[in-house]
């Protein structure tokens, strides 16, 4: 059994009973046995724009995970993260356009935040290409190359990782294990992109690399709020009665919870706002070209022709998910969840319901 914990956020309730929700979330997940005094953590969050929650991780449980851990004992409490090709790109000879991560995270909220928390912040592109280094993924791997991930890591005790519950235009999901991809450089990036038949199971083994393996502690996401169509940055916003947050120190347990409540959302999304215009995933071309366009951005636009073709990756069932599905291989089963509420009230019918998608 691996434990998931949620936390009943009622609509329209303050930030207040957020903070609480969160911090109840976190010390129901963990007790923090991990976590020496003086050690360093670093809190990898979901900054793909500089649009707010829930296109991006809550402002609000940014900065209660990081005084928490503060409180805890932690000496230095990092956020960074790099923002998505749309936005910030790295070159070997340093940012396109002069579009940087820093500005994206200070306008969603989240930068203010963390700092006022009493937490540090970083960012990968500000670092240059050279601040990476190799982490090799498992054996018999679908990457090719090595994935680069950032150097600071190498420096850090332990990870906590923030993610949010929405839908993407192009993965079908964006939620904890596809948050990883802020960690990689434009290169594994690109092969990412590029050699698009395996994209999601690539997904699921860029989060088996040693460094997150080893170190990453706890994964909370604030789902009060979710983006249910298109995404990442963009979509139709549907704040349920009760909201939730969920956390769990499994990366996958929690992301099967958090897409059992994704598509709950998706339910009750009205019709219109599922259609093509608003929710080009539904269109298995558009899936394709979009791909290759990002490919194109990522490693110049001739590599769009030889790109390969990306499929689509909707389902109503939680372990029909391609990147669930073969993160469940490499664990060697799925993992069967055990429901726990440490906040608010979860009603047993929503509980219900998740259990049914699961």
């Amino acid at each position: 059994m691996t434990k998931v914990v949620l936390a009943g956020v009622q609509r329209e309730s303050s930030q207040e009973v957020l903070r609480h929700a969160v911090r109840a979330c976190a010390e129901a997940a963990t007790d923090f046995s991990w976590l020496s005094r003086g050690d360093s953590v670093f809190v990898k969050p979901a900054l793909n724009s500089g649009r707010r929650y829930p296109a991006t991780t809550s402002p609000t449980a940014i900065g209660v995970v990081v005084e928490l851990l503060k409180e805890k004992g932690a000496g230095r409490v990092v956020v960074g993260d790099m923002s998505g090709i749309e936005h910030v790109k790295l070159t070997t000879s340093g940012i396109a356009d002069n579009r940087y991560s820093r500005q994206l995270m200070v306008d969603c909220g989240m930068a203010g935040a963390a700092e006022q928390a009493g937490g540090e912040l970083h960012f990968f592109d500000e670092h240059g290409w050279d601040a990476f280094y190799e982490e090799l993924p498992v054996s018999g791997s679908h990457w090719k190359g090595p994935i680069m991930m950032p150097n600071i890591l190498k420096t850090m005790d332990h990870i906590v990782l923030m993610p949010r519950c929405g839908r993407h235009a192009l993965a079908g999901n964006t939620l904890g294990l596809k948050a990883a991809v802020g960690y990689w450089r434009t290169d594994t990036r690109f092969e990412y992109h590029h050699d698009a038949e395996t994209f999601h199971e690539k997904t699921a083994e860029g989060n088996n690399v040693p460094t997150i393996r080893d170190k990453q502690r706890l994964v909370i996401s604030a789902a009060d709020k979710i983006l249910a169509t298109y995404g990442p940055d963009k979509g139709c916003v549907i704040e349920p009665l009760t909201g939730l947050v969920i956390a769990s120190q499994s990366t996958v347990a929690h992301d099967m919870v958090s897409l059992a409540w994704l598509l709950l959302a998706r339910k009750d999304t009205p019709a219109w706002e599922k259609s093509f215009i608003k929710d080009p995933h539904a269109i298995a071309l558009v899936v394709n070209y979009a791909n290759r366009y990002i490919a194109g951005r990522l490693g110049g636009y001739c590599e769009i022709f030889g790109c390969q073709a990306l499929q689509r990756n909707d389902t109503g069932k939680v372990k029909e998910d391609r990147a669930l599905k073969h993160a469940f291989q490499l664990l060697g089963e799925a993992p069967t969840i055990n429901f726990e509420v440490a906040h608010g009230t979860v009603p047993d019918t929503l509980i219900q319901s998740l259990h049914d998608r699961l």
